[in-house]
């Protein structure tokens, strides 16, 4: 909206923060396939904050929230590690400010 839109849809900077989340959620999915540990049940919830001069992405926040089960600190940590793989998240401009953080419910 901010570039003369109505606000109808998704923007493709929304778009490009959606990516980011949907991709690491993808390899947390197969990190947990691969050993055993379920994540079913997470969800995401992606920020994006728009930069000036140029206009551009400047940061994108990415909350996991992680279904309430019992994970080792190693899995967690796993888990935390799997996200940062995520080719989006490698993709992305060194520029921009990516920020995950994950709420282990209990």
């Amino acid at each position: 909206m901010g570039n003369g839109g109505k606000g109808e849809g998704f923007s493709p900077t929304d778009l490009c923060a959606t990516a980011l989340a949907g991709c690491a959620m993808a390899i947390i999915g197969i990190y947990g396939k691969m050993h055993d540990v379920d994540v079913t049940g997470d969800t995401t919830e992606a920020t994006k904050t728009m930069s000036a001069n140029p206009r551009r992405i400047g940061k994108i926040e990415v909350a996991f929230n992680m279904p309430g089960r019992e994970y080792t600190d190693k899995q967690k940590t796993m888990i935390e590690r799997a996200a940062h793989t995520c080719p989006v998240h490698l993709s992305l401009h060194p520029d921009i400010e990516q920020v995950f953080s994950f709420h282990w419910k209990r």
